[in-house]
């Protein structure tokens, strides 16, 4: 994607990436993918449940999914793909499929609708996932905003865009300057309590907290400057493994609620613009909101 001036930023690249590569694939695969989602919201037909009532699961998320592998495996055949819709529900079934997955040169980690319960209602916030793992290390991360057109892409070592204008996370030092995204994933024993113990702990010492319900899109804007960190308990590969790589190709920082570094099996996230972030592990850490039982 060539860079667009500021004064051009409404006018849109084209997503028809003609170049071959790893993120031409992720980018075209998201963005047919987003555009198909988008033409499907308010059509539901057929809503379940995975872990819970509050898990929920359409046949666009499974139609999606599948466009999405197709796309993928057209180009790469022999490359392995994680994906939401593949994985049973469960801690377990979900540690299983990492550890297999982990044995892969190449492997693809894709969240068809991260945001699922925002499109079912027609809460326009939700988006594509597409995160590109090589030998261990995150290499393509691609987030796409149907609702707002609006595509994120980062390459490992080469900086991270949005419609090819670089993305930057914000300079805010002071916490009580910083706007914060967090969220509420489906799980209510333990993830619930802990997000809470965080909401209650940060939020008197903040200028806002924000909650949209897409942990992808919640990155996404760490990694524009748009919030200035973002933490969640309870999430899974395809929720952040795309945005982590955005962040952090922005000039932030992601670790796990402890402060440890980010890998593709932490559940409990943080991320920011650096600057913050040993307030928010701390603060996090103080309200025993780390999702992780105390040794």
């Amino acid at each position: 994607m060539s860079p667009v001036s500021p004064d051009n930023r409404n006018e849109r690249q084209p997503y028809v990436v003609t170049s071959k590569g790893h993120t031409a694939a992720a980018i075209n695969a998201a963005a047919k993918a987003g555009e198909w989602i988008k033409s499907r919201q308010g059509q539901v037909k057929e809503l379940g449940s995975k872990t819970s009532a509050q898990d929920l699961v359409t046949e666009v998320d499974k139609g999606v999914e599948q466009m999405i592998r197709r796309l993928i495996l057209t180009h790469y055949p022999d490359h392995a793909i994680l994906g939401e819709e593949g994985v049973e529900p469960g801690a377990e079934a979900l540690t299983a499929a990492l550890d297999e997955a982990r044995e892969h040169e190449y492997l693809w980690i894709v969240d068809p609708i991260d945001g699922t319960t925002n499109f079912v209602h027609g809460f326009p916030f939700y988006c594509v996932s597409i995160a590109l793992v090589v030998k261990g290390e995150l290499t393509v991360g691609v987030i796409y905003d149907p609702i707002r057109d609006e595509m994120f892409v980062a390459e490992k070592g080469k900086g991270a865009y949005m419609h090819g204008i670089p993305t930057k996370v914000s300079a805010e030092t002071l916490p009580g300057n910083s706007l914060i995204a967090m969220g509420f994933p489906p799980d209510r024993v333990v993830a619930q309590p802990a997000n809470m113990a965080g909401l209650q702990q940060i939020m008197p010492q903040v200028r806002g907290i924000r909650a949209g319900g897409s942990a992808a899109l919640h990155l996404a804007y760490v990694a524009a400057g748009r919030v200035d960190g973002y933490w969640e308990v309870g999430l899974s590969p395809w929720d952040c493994a795309a945005g982590v790589l955005l962040v952090l190709e922005s000039g932030g920082k992601v670790t796990n609620t402890l402060g440890n570094p980010y890998d593709i099996g932490t559940r409990h996230v943080v991320a920011s613009n650096g600057r913050i972030h040993d307030y928010l592990v701390t603060s996090l850490q103080a309200a025993d909101a780390t999702g992780f039982k105390k040794q």
